[in-house]
C-alpha cells in the first residue's frame, strides 16, 4: 500500500540519497590508499617511451651497414 510512494521517492530523490554515502565511501578510500602507499610520489621517467625507441632503433642500426642494400625486392621487377 505505502511501497509505491516509498518506490517514488526512492526514484525521485535517489541521487540526493545516494551521494553522501558515495562521497564518504570514496574519501574512505582515498585515505586508505595514500596510507598504503605511503607518501611516496609517483615516479617519472627521464625519457619518454617515444625516446627510448628512437634510442633503441639507432643502436640497432648503428650496427648494420647502410650502405649495402639486398638486390632482392629492393627495386620492382618492372624498373630492372
Amino acid at each position: 500500500m505505502v511501497w509505491p510512494i516509498i518506490f517514488g521517492f526512492a526514484r525521485t530523490y535517489a541521487p540526493y540519497i545516494v551521494w553522501p554515502f558515495a562521497f564518504a565511501i570514496g574519501v574512505v578510500g582515498y585515505n586508505f590508499e595514500w596510507f598504503v602507499r605511503g607518501d611516496r610520489q609517483t615516479p617519472w621517467k627521464k625519457k619518454s617511451i617515444a625516446e627510448e625507441r628512437d634510442l633503441r632503433v639507432v643502436e640497432e642500426s648503428s650496427d648494420k651497414d647502410m650502405t649495402e642494400v639486398d638486390g632482392k625486392g629492393f627495386c620492382a621487377k618492372n624498373n630492372i
